[in-house]
């Protein structure tokens, strides 16, 4: 699954980039939790929550249907 999930988020990858972020793929759970850490402009960005749920985790759930829930884990 950890494979198909990486693919899915190449696929929007450019679009966040385009508004100079990314996002790295930490860790997908059994349970079906994706873990990403959010990078450049999405780190720390007021609406980073928004883009992680209504965009990072909407399109996850639509091409891996085994995804429950995406979540943040902070830089270190």
């Amino acid at each position: 699954m950890k494979d198909r999930v990486q693919k899915a988020l190449d696929q929007i990858r450019p679009n966040l980039q385009a508004d100079g972020g990314d996002c790295v793929l930490v860790d997908v759970t059994p349970e079906g939790v994706v873990k990403v850490q959010l990078t450049g402009a999405c780190q720390g960005c007021p609406m980073s929550t928004m883009t992680l749920k209504m965009g990072i985790e909407k399109h996850l759930k639509s091409v891996v249907p085994e995804v429950t829930e995406v979540t943040e884990v902070p830089a270190q």
